[in-house]
């Protein structure tokens, strides 16, 4: 059964507001190489107004809809965000629009937070590579599909 992205981002918020965390399974290849679609899945907890900082992914509310992608830059209220997966695009958001952060990750069944030296890591790892070796990357793992 499918639902409509309003209706499902509309739950998600409602739960979100409730407290605790809400986990979700990824859709879409912008957050590759590391989160898969169809395949990983996020765990969220609802944003509290605090500090946004370069790096930390964050659920916003884009265009009518919602994206899950990983902050760039922070220039005072204005959020400029793009996907792991994504060497071109970008979005800019006010913090007014972040619903949630994401707290963890989930792949083949081990859930890794991303305070762990892991996500660390890899968040900064990526974050450092010049775009184009980023490209030569996403366009290898395209390739050989892993």
């Amino acid at each position: 059964m499918q639902i409509s992205n309003d209706i499902f981002f509309a739950e998600v918020e409602r739960l979100l507001g409730e407290g605790g965390e809400v986990t979700i399974t990824i859709r879409g290849n912008s957050m590759q190489p590391v989160l898969c679609d169809g395949h990983d899945k996020v765990v969220l907890r609802r944003y509290d107004g605090g500090e946004v900082q370069r790096g930390d992914v964050m659920l916003f509310r884009y265009r009518g809809g919602h994206v899950l992608h990983r902050v760039v830059s922070v220039e005072g209220e204005r959020i400029t965000f793009a996907g792991d997966g994504n060497y071109k695009l970008y979005e800019q958001a006010l913090c007014k629009d972040i619903v949630a952060r994401m707290v963890a990750y989930c792949k083949d069944g081990r859930r890794v937070e991303c305070t762990d030296r892991e996500w660390q890591r890899y968040s900064r790892l990526w974050m450092a590579l010049p775009m184009l070796l980023r490209r030569v990357i996403l366009g290898v793992k395209r390739r050989i599909k892993i």
